[in-house]
């Protein structure tokens, strides 16, 4: 079990609910309480935020956030109903997305849900995976976030290949201590030819895929102009990750072991059986 999978044990997953289908949800009250927010109201002002972002990525918000009235006791007895909302886990997510990242609970709030939420859209039964799968899986979305990045990054004003590779470089080096792209390779002991993304393990990937959707997310918000500031922001957020990271006791991205078989070998692999279970 990962450190981030302790902790989460041991708050956010220690308040999820399940419903009678299997679906999981969270009350909002109980998010309030481990998010460290002693008032109702300044917690709601969050969630009101959080609504209207599911509304700006044009999603139903009632199959997010479900209005609910809750008993509790008041001494002697006594019961009384207060608000309270049904939560599911995206709406967790843009809740802490939200919330104030000074706190430390936050940040690790952010980390949890976003790699959770990822690692649904991923595939529903990722942790049954086997470790090749997860490896496959993760840098399959990766490509998918870097095209995006690519994109955002030329509106922010990154032109050139080599402006790119300054800017993926910046992320680099908020996650791996200072070390670029070409600092990884040597380290990896990697051919000229090979591709970095294509030799790291799941857990190394999932903390470059959070990094690359952060990112996207943060300069898509911020609207970030310029391509130093998009340079600064890519940093920043990879700096971030790792900083997460530590404060969750795990092992640092430069510090994992590089696997034996590349990502591209896995994926010929998969072809080549699903290939010969067609043929037969």
């Amino acid at each position: 079990m990962t450190n981030i999978e302790k902790y989460s044990d041991k708050t956010f997953e220690s308040i999820k609910k399940m419903n009678e289908y299997g679906a999981e949800y969270w009350f909002a009250r109980d998010l309030q309480e481990v998010l460290e927010y002693k008032k109702w109201d300044k917690f709601i002002n969050v969630i009101e935020k959080a609504k209207e972002a599911c509304k700006n990525s044009n999603l139903d918000i009632e199959d997010h956030f479900s209005h609910v009235g809750k008993m509790v006791e008041i001494g002697s007895g006594a019961e009384r109903e207060i608000d309270d909302l049904i939560l599911s886990r995206y709406a967790c997510y843009l809740i802490v997305q939200n919330a104030d990242s000074r706190k430390k609970v936050i940040a690790l709030g952010q980390t949890y849900f976003a790699v959770q939420t990822r690692k649904q859209e991923i595939q529903e039964n990722f942790e049954e995976l086997d470790e090749d799968s997860k490896r496959l899986a993760i840098r399959n979305e990766l490509k998918v976030h870097n095209k995006k990045l690519v994109d955002l990054a030329k509106k922010c004003g990154v032109e050139s290949s080599l402006e790119y590779a300054t800017f993926q470089n910046h992320g680099y080096m908020g996650l791996y201590g200072g070390l670029k792209a070409k600092d990884i390779h040597a380290k990896k002991e990697l051919k000229k030819s090979q591709e970095i993304l294509d030799h790291m393990g799941s857990t190394e990937l999932a903390a470059n895929l959070f990094r690359a959707t952060q990112t996207e997310e943060k300069l898509r918000k911020d609207n970030i102009q310029g391509k130093e500031n998009a340079n600064k922001t890519h940093f920043e957020v990879g700096a971030k990750v790792r900083q997460t990271i530590k404060e969750l006791g795990g092992t640092m991205p430069e510090d994992l072991p590089t696997p034996e078989k590349s990502v591209k070998k896995i994926e010929a692999q998969k072809k080549k059986l699903g290939g010969g279970e067609n043929e037969g």
